[in-house]
């Protein structure tokens, strides 16, 4: 990494070399791979003729030659230093990647360790008198509206940053992501709502998705993570197939 950082730099000199601008008082400028000042003068290699050549000091701007060229050095090291930062994280990335189990699961990036993320136990609740109509597998094809629900008014995994990290080994290519729950006066909380259509069967299914960010890792394996601060609440890691209500969900809470 340093190596590529300086290999950067040393390039990025030379093409910035080749193009100072000289500034002259009157707002042109002379194209120079390097200059010096003597005295009552300044001496430039033009890389427009390809010879050295004299232009009187007076007539030379050199606070602003000096400024651009300055702003310009600035720029290659803040480039420099993003490219350098981003091979840090990938290598980083990769080490992780090489610490998670080949079984499926969740896995929460904290304070560098990883913590696996427990499975939640989920069941579905009818709207009238919300009775528990049947566990996820396989879906009670009853028409209505229901919800799909976790006991317990907070998850036991309590994380205090906003933007988390996790890693997502999958069982099967499927859809994952983050969504929030809400809770419930039952103390419970809804990871989506069905609707589940009369004659046809339908399934339409209704959960708050997260906008995130996510790169794949490895075979089936993904890092996660949400593109903007989560506000306090609760919110679960899901791994589903859109219409067939088999969402597997992994829940968290954020603290602050």
């Amino acid at each position: 990494m340093y190596r590529r950082f300086v290999i950067f730099l040393f390039f990025a000199a030379a093409a910035f070399g080749a193009t100072i601008r000289l500034y002259l008082k009157d707002g042109t400028y002379q194209l120079a791979r390097e200059y010096q000042v003597l005295q009552d003068r300044v001496r430039f290699y033009s890389t427009e003729r390809d010879e050295w050549e004299e232009i009187p000091l007076t007539l030379i701007d050199l606070d602003r030659t000096k400024k651009e060229i300055a702003e310009h050095q600035a720029e290659i090291k803040e480039e420099a230093q993003q490219d350098a930062a981003e091979d840090a994280a990938e290598a980083t990335a990769a080490k992780e990647a090489t610490l998670i189990p080949r079984a499926p699961g969740a896995y929460y990036i904290n304070g560098g360790q990883l913590q696996p993320v427990k499975v939640a136990e989920q069941k579905i609740v009818g709207n009238k008198r919300r009775s528990v109509l049947k566990a996820l597998s396989p879906l009670p094809m009853v028409s209505g509206k229901q919800t799909v629900e976790i006991d317990g008014a907070s998850s036991a995994l309590k994380i205090a940053e906003k933007r988390p990290e996790f890693y997502f080994r999958l069982s099967d290519d499927e859809r994952f992501g983050i969504i929030k729950m809400r809770v419930t006066k039952k103390n419970t909380r809804v990871v989506e709502d069905l609707e589940i259509l009369p004659v046809t069967r339908e399934v339409v299914e209704k959960h708050d998705d997260i906008p995130t960010f996510n790169k794949q890792e490895g075979d089936l394996l993904f890092k996660i993570w949400p593109e903007k601060d989560l506000d306090p609440g609760e919110y679960a890691l899901v791994q589903y197939t859109p219409g067939k209500v088999d969402m597997q969900v992994w829940d968290f809470s954020v603290t602050q």
